[in-house]
């Protein structure tokens, strides 16, 4: 498998993890993850966006944290951001919608916890495109460094606005393969071959 992750203290902060074959029988199968933050001191966090969730929906999160008007004036799609703090919301967002508490992930990109965010999308404001993860994918300091070079677990692909905000969950995966050039059908589930 090609991989477009050189290691070297290369920043994935904005890129895509594609889950490779061999992560078929893990909780990380067939996942697109968005890298947040990554950095060579604190590792890398990122979120799963294309697991969707169907429960709790949007409105029972909404009605627990008090926000009207419920249902919301705006759609939020909901999905399983990760295995770590899936009870904690985190909102993946365009940069047109800014507030203290936010962590600038890329020049079009935001990522933010709190819940003026909520409140301004049940209201029918905030950002021009969000996605709301439930929980988080984490990796300490090295460790996604290695399972992309020495265990081949995960491709990396440049992200794309379309792709992340798409509520065409099911076909994430396979766009972002195609995004590199690789076609699925052809994966070998084993290490080095294609």
């Amino acid at each position: 498998m090609t991989n477009t992750f050189s290691g070297h203290n290369e920043n994935l902060t904005g890129k895509l993890l594609i889950a490779a074959p061999q992560l078929a029988d893990t909780f990380f199968a067939q996942s697109v993850i968005y890298v947040c933050s990554h950095s060579d001191s604190h590792g890398a966090m990122g979120l799963i966006i294309n697991k969707r969730v169907f429960k709790p929906s949007i409105g029972e999160i909404f009605s627990q944290l008090s926000i009207e008007p419920n249902p919301p004036k705006r759609a939020l799609p909901l999905c399983l951001g990760g295995p770590v703090d899936h009870d904690r919301g985190f909102i993946l967002h365009s940069a047109d919608w800014q507030h203290e508490g936010g962590i600038t992930v890329t020049d079009t990109t935001r990522l933010t916890a709190n819940l003026d965010i909520l409140k301004d999308i049940a209201a029918g404001k905030g950002p021009e495109r969000a996605i709301m993860a439930l929980g988080h994918a984490s990796w300490s300091t090295g460790q996604l460094e290695n399972e992309i070079l020495k265990d081949s677990s995960w491709l990396v692909a440049p992200a794309d606005q379309d792709l992340i905000f798409s509520t065409q969950y099911a076909d994430k995966w396979r766009k972002a393969l195609t995004s590199i050039q690789i076609d699925p059908l052809r994966l070998s589930p084993h290490t080095g071959e294609a």
